[in-house]
């Protein structure tokens, strides 16, 4: 278990110590994607979903979850957001509407499950906010598309 970084010597839990490590700035960019039928597509374009415009709550929702990060997956460390965007584009052909967030901060740990959560609760909002209209809505292809800072390095996914 010593090879583990949030695990002690004893095999439990922890939350890994942060405390030592260079003050750097630090950027995430990850994206994912709604699948939805024609008709529920159009009315999200056309902001004729019964709920209210879709993609401004959204946008709303997915900076909350970024912020909200720390409350939900249990090891990651609350970071001091310097800043949240998200993103939308929509796909004629398949119905989908692809959602980006960029997450950045100045801090001792990477922003990366800020912008995976933020993207993730973005596509949920989406999901709740159609689910009247179309019960068979798919959220796919969420992933990690870019990183800076930190020890690590940058990092950018293969399009």
């Amino acid at each position: 278990m010593n090879n583990f970084t949030h695990f002690n010597s004893e095999g439990r839990a922890r939350m890994v110590n942060t405390g030592g490590k260079k003050i750097t700035e630090r950027t995430a960019t990850a994206c994912g994607r709604i699948y939805l039928n024609a008709e529920t597509f159009q009315a999200v374009r056309d902001g004729g979903i019964k709920k209210g415009d879709v993609l401004s709550v959204t946008q709303v929702a997915g900076i909350m979850g970024a912020k909200r990060t720390p409350d939900l997956i249990p090891m990651c460390h609350p970071l001091a957001l310097s800043g949240v965007d998200i993103s939308f584009s929509f796909d004629a052909d398949t119905h989908s509407i692809g959602i980006e967030a960029t997450v950045s901060c100045e801090g001792v740990t990477g922003v990366e499950m800020e912008a995976l959560t933020a993207v993730s609760i973005a596509a949920l909002t989406v999901y709740d906010m159609c689910k009247a209209m179309q019960k068979d809505i798919r959220i796919g292809d969420i992933r990690l598309t870019r990183k800076t800072g930190g020890k690590s390095g940058d990092y950018k996914a293969d399009e």
